[in-house]
């Protein structure tokens, strides 16, 4: 008998983009429909958490019907309704979480809550056919940095994580102090394009007895320092070379380790995932670095990396078919830990 196709309706809410997406059996994206509030909170610098959830009451219920048009399909067609339930803003997140709710009850269908780092991992699944646990792992996003083996579909392995600020957070702070604006990350990737990254030299920082383990907050004092220390004395700073240094020293710390750790493990695959991962310099350092050690490097596009459904929809389809379903007492769990359900 042939197998009958699983189409997950997935919902990610869990900072400031608010997104729906139809996913079949795990790989196929049938519409992913993402309503972005960047233009909303560069007024402010960042995001602000009471706007953002305002932004998704008014937005959500648009978007997921927008998602079921695009992907040409009824809620009667859908096979389950995913949404994120943690990590996040926790205003944000119960805004998703009561409408994925809401449409599953309605409706009659099964519940998956989906991790969000869980489904920034699964973002890698949509566009490589061949991937499969286990690999090595490197999420990078504003709120994350972690380093992981995917042991299997779901489980992970927790090799290092950030002792600090997160890589994303470091760049959108080193984006306001230069004056680059929010958000940061791709302001400083355009930035160092013309830049020197040699140009000055920034401290990599080694957590001692954790070798997988990342800390950026004294990359981050340090670019600060110099900036203030110009201003002080006068110096112009040349902002691409600025960008290009302090990026260097992010990255080279982040393939370095990422590299070794899939050595260790006897990696023959390397993903990288969440929104750092679409930066230009990362993804070129980690392609060569790859090359180098002979392992296999895999990412996703660009907008599968930043907030989007389409990846929860594609963790949401590996959880249902685990058996993982979510009762009506599902809540937002703004500070989840990667492996907690």
């Amino acid at each position: 008998m042939e197998e009958k196709d699983i189409l997950i309706l997935a919902v990610e809410s869990s900072c400031d983009e608010t997104a729906a997406a139809v996913v079949r059996n795990g790989r196929q994206v049938l519409s992913n429909v993402i309503s972005s509030q960047i233009a909303l909170h560069t007024q402010f610098g960042g995001v602000v958490p009471e706007i953002a959830s305002r932004k998704h009451m008014e937005k959500i219920n648009q978007v997921i019907a927008q998602a079921l048009t695009d992907a040409g399909v009824a809620l009667e067609d859908i096979t389950a309704i995913a949404v994120t339930y943690g990590p996040g803003l926790v205003g944000a997140l119960l805004v998703g979480v009561a409408e994925a709710k809401a449409i599953a009850y309605g409706a009659g269908k099964p519940l998956v809550g989906v991790h969000h780092i869980e489904g920034h991992v699964s973002a890698n699944y949509i566009e490589n056919p061949d991937l499969e646990p286990p690999f090595a792992c490197l999420i990078v996003s504003g709120g994350h940095t972690h380093l992981v083996i995917v042991r299997d579909y779901g489980e992970f392995e927790i090799l290092g994580r950030t002792r600090d600020d997160a890589a994303g957070e470091a760049f959108d702070k080193v984006a306001r102090a230069v004056g680059l604006g929010y958000p940061g990350g791709p302001k400083v990737d355009q930035a160092a394009r013309q830049g020197n990254p040699h140009a000055m030299e920034f401290p990599r920082a080694r957590v001692e007895g954790a070798p997988y383990d990342f800390s950026f907050s004294g990359l981050k004092s340090a670019v600060l320092n110099y900036i203030n220390r110009a201003k002080m004395t006068g110096e112009e700073i040349c902002v691409p070379d600025l960008a290009a240094s302090f990026q260097n020293a992010v990255v080279e710390v982040l393939v370095e380790r990422s590299v070794a750790a899939a050595r260790e493990y006897d990696c023959k695959k390397l993903a990288i995932a969440g929104g750092v991962a679409s930066n230009h310099a990362l993804r070129e350092a980690m392609k060569e670095a790859c090359q180098r050690a002979g392992i296999r490097f895999y990412h996703p596009s660009p907008v599968f990396c930043t907030d989007n459904a389409a990846m929860i929809g594609a963790a949401a389809y590996y959880e249902y078919r685990k058996g993982t379903r979510h009762g009506w007492d599902l809540n937002a769990v703004p500070n989840l830990k990667l492996g907690e359900r």
